[in-house]
């Protein structure tokens, strides 16, 4: 799994991509919807940060900042590293490790494309059941 490249791995029809002005709860439910972590944020069809729900706890709750009104450039990681899709997924897991991070933006001729995160290293079986389990207990949410 480790040497097949980041295209092969990433999650292509599963992320989110916003426009820097676009507030935290707006952000945050469209995580809920796609049942993702991270948000692209990108200006021009360029990625200019990355917003994680990490950043929703430690750079707008902790300091006690309201979702409804706060723009992600406000609160995004600006410039984040990024990985080209022909790199092994491998390369992208260690590049997580020593950066601290669980999310990397795919970027093919400037764009992004889709992202790569470190749950994609589960294995596909346990990652079914993951989804399972959270579907589950949406489901249970819901009534």
């Amino acid at each position: 799994m480790f040497e097949l490249q980041v295209r092969r791995v990433m999650e292509k029809r599963n992320f989110v991509m916003a426009p820097p002005t676009t507030t935290v709860a707006q952000a945050a439910e469209f995580m809920a919807k796609k049942n993702v972590g991270a948000v692209m944020v990108v200006d021009n069809e360029h990625l200019v940060g990355i917003f994680t729900e990490r950043d929703a706890v430690f750079r707008v709750i902790a300091r006690g900042l309201d979702a409804r009104v706060t723009p992600l450039v406000d609160v995004m990681t600006p410039d984040p590293k990024t990985v080209d899709p022909y790199r092994s997924f491998g390369y992208a897991l260690l590049m997580m490790h020593e950066n601290g991070f669980r999310h990397v933006p795919v970027i093919e001729n400037g764009k992004p494309i889709g992202i790569v995160s470190s749950r994609n290293a589960m294995d596909p079986d346990l990652e079914e059941f993951v989804s399972e389990a959270q579907r589950r207990k949406h489901i249970q949410e819901i009534r």
